[in-house]
Formats: C-alpha cells, sequence, structure tokens
C-alpha cells in the first residue's frame, strides 16, 4: 500500500501529458540496468560479423525488426551510435568496429567454455603444409594459445595430391600458383614464395670465401627440392648456363630439404619466408642475391561454416595469423629495406590450380 500511495502521485502526473504510454511507466519503475544488454550484444556481434541486418535475422531466426530493435536498444545503453546510417546503408563507426572485435573473441571464448562444460567441444581445425607447418606456424602456436586459452585447435598436415576435406578443416596454410578458387572458400595473401640459394656456415667456409659466381655455388653442391627444375630456372638467369644443375640429393619434401641444408650438405633453394628464423639465427647464409619468382605463394584459406563458434573462432585466428605475419614483415623490411619486394604480392592473376605443389609439402 505504501509504494502504491508512492506511485499514485506520478501516475496521475503522467495521463495528463499529451504522449502518456503504459510504457512510460515501465520505464520509471524499472531498474536502473547496470549490465550490458547481453541479447542486444550478441546481435549486434552477428550484425558486424555478417555485415547487414538481413543476414543476422536470418542467422538469429528473428526478423529484421527484432535485429533493428536490439542494435537501438544497445546503442541506447551506451549512449552513442555503433553504425553510421545513410538511407538503408549502415556502416559501423570505429568504435563499433572495436567492440564488435572484442565481442567476438569473448564470445568464442564463453562458447568454448561451455561446450567443454557439457564435453562436446569442437575443435579449430587448421590444416597446413609441412613446410609452413614445421617452420612458421608451430614455432609461433604457443603464442596464439597463450593469448587465447579458451580456444582449442587441431593441426593437421595437407597432404600433396590430395584435396583438403573443408567440411572437416576450417583453415589451411596453402602454397599455390595464383589465388585458389574454392568453392564456400575464403582466400587470403599470406607470404611471398620467392626463393633464393642458402646454405649452413659451415659449408661456407669450406670453400673459404663469400661465393661470386654461379660455378663457385655449383662447386658447394646442390640440394633439390622434389626434382632439378628450379635450380635449372634459377642458372638461367646466371652466368654458368652451360653446367648442369641435376647433379645432387633430391629430397622428398621441403623439410627434409631443409634438414639437409642446415647440416651442410649442400646448397638448397628455399623460400624465403620458410627459412627466415634460420638466417637470423646465423644457422642458414644467404649465399645470392638473385632471387626466383616463380609465381607461387602462401595463402590462408577459411572454410565456410554454420557453426558460429567455429566462424568466431576461426575469424580470431586468421586475424592472429595476419598480425604475426604483419609484425614479422615490418621487423624484416627495417632489418633488410632492399629486400623489401621479396615480401610483395606477386601480380599473378588468379587462376584455378592445386593447393600443393610438388617440393611444396
Amino acid at each position: 500500500m505504501t509504494r502504491l500511495r508512492t506511485i499514485r502521485p506520478l501516475f496521475n502526473d503522467l495521463v495528463k501529458r499529451p504522449f502518456f504510454t503504459i510504457g512510460s511507466i515501465f520505464l520509471m519503475l524499472r531498474p536502473s540496468m547496470t549490465t550490458p544488454p547481453l541479447n542486444a550484444l550478441r546481435t549486434f556481434e552477428a550484425v558486424a560479423r555478417l555485415g547487414s541486418f538481413r543476414a543476422a535475422a536470418d542467422v538469429l531466426c528473428v526478423t529484421q525488426s527484432a535485429v533493428s530493435h536490439q542494435i537501438r536498444n544497445l546503442e541506447g545503453w551506451l549512449g552513442k551510435p555503433l553504425f553510421e546510417r545513410e538511407g538503408n546503408r549502415t556502416q559501423l563507426l570505429p568504435h563499433g568496429a572495436e567492440l564488435a572485435r572484442n565481442l567476438a573473441t569473448s564470445l568464442a571464448e564463453i562458447e568454448a567454455a561451455c561446450a567443454r562444460t557439457r564435453n562436446t567441444s569442437q575443435a579449430l581445425v587448421i590444416a597446413a603444409i609441412p613446410s609452413i607447418a614445421m617452420c612458421w606456424l608451430i614455432p609461433r602456436l604457443s603464442r596464439f594459445r597463450a593469448a587465447n586459452p579458451m580456444i582449442e585447435t587441431r593441426i593437421v598436415y595437407a597432404i600433396h595430391g590430395q584435396d583438403i576435406n573443408f567440411h572437416d578443416v576450417h583453415l589451411a596454410f596453402v602454397f599455390s600458383r595464383g589465388t585458389p578458387t574454392v568453392p564456400n572458400v575464403k582466400s587470403q595473401f599470406f607470404l611471398g614464395g620467392q626463393s633464393a640459394p642458402v646454405c649452413s656456415p659451415t659449408l661456407l667456409q669450406a670453400l673459404g670465401r663469400k661465393p661470386e659466381t654461379d660455378a663457385d655455388i655449383l662447386q658447394l653442391g646442390l640440394l633439390h627440392d622434389g626434382d632439378p627444375s628450379g635450380w635449372r630456372r634459377w642458372l638461367e638467369g646466371g652466368d654458368a648456363r652451360d653446367q648442369t644443375a641435376d647433379i645432387g640429393p633430391t629430397f622428398e619434401d621441403f623439410n627434409l630439404l631443409r634438414a639437409a641444408a642446415l647440416s651442410g650438405q649442400g646448397v638448397a633453394l628455399c623460400p624465403l619466408a620458410m627459412v627466415r628464423s634460420d638466417l637470423e639465427a646465423g644457422s642458414l647464409v644467404q649465399i645470392s642475391d638473385r632471387i626466383m619468382t616463380h609465381g607461387s605463394d602462401y595463402f590462408l584459406l577459411s572454410a565456410a561454416s554454420a557453426n558460429p563458434q567455429i566462424v568466431r573462432q576461426a575469424q580470431v585466428f586468421q586475424d592472429w595469423a595476419m598480425a604475426e605475419r604483419g609484425i614479422e614483415l615490418a621487423v624484416q623490411e627495417r632489418s633488410h629495406p632492399a629486400h623489401k619486394s621479396q615480401t610483395a604480392k606477386s601480380g599473378e592473376s588468379p587462376e584455378r590450380i592445386a593447393c600443393t605443389m610438388p617440393g611444396e609439402l
């Protein structure tokens, strides 16, 4: 009765106002919202991820009007707009884009934690050709796990001669001539595939001087990745065209070739992106500035998924991988500005080709 006596004067005052609604009383009586509206946040993340209110409505199984209502609810709680609206078009404002990125990571962690509690956790499956897996991904994977402890990952090989099953694989690192075109799979350039001759410092000491000619390099002995075709193309641009490139052991994949080069067995023609850490550590030495650009580069592929948890986790991983790549390239360009062009994307026109190439497994 006391609360009713308190409300009655307010009610009598409200009904005299020209725009009185029952909602006015509700807004007056409800407790102030001190926690974010979770449904509105989930709706906003879907709109930001999918790029439109309509697409978010389809995924969330609600009407487009309901999505708009949730966005207005969130903007009201924040006290600022999240989108710039021009007619029927909407574009995320900078603070809205930052909120969306943070939400994607947080929701992925929440969903992963709930899945583990239910014992139905689904790992993010990442396929990689062995060179990327051994030389780039695995040495850095601990940093991703430390930053995203709630995302479970499973690393598998992308095998030469076999198609990648994107029903089971969510992301893939491949080596390709031109941008790979696979149905329902997005491709983005990752690293350049330019190659140069490298060898161990001990092998270089055996020569007693830095190689000055292609004949000097041939004297050190050649190591072949799959077949001698790479060395043949590289020697075509030099001063030893009449020398044979076919002599020397052949290795079935890049990791075997790299191991042979590290142990001082000869000179290997290696993608610089895959031996960058060896060069920086002094385990290998680049013995010629002549770079071979053969039109193949490294790409990161992401498959479409109906599982929102996998979609968010895959995006978190892609953002991390591209950030790691950006840091590496920035350090490389500061240290070796003359080699800046080696990291640039080749100008090859997109064409459909195999995701892995012979010798780059």
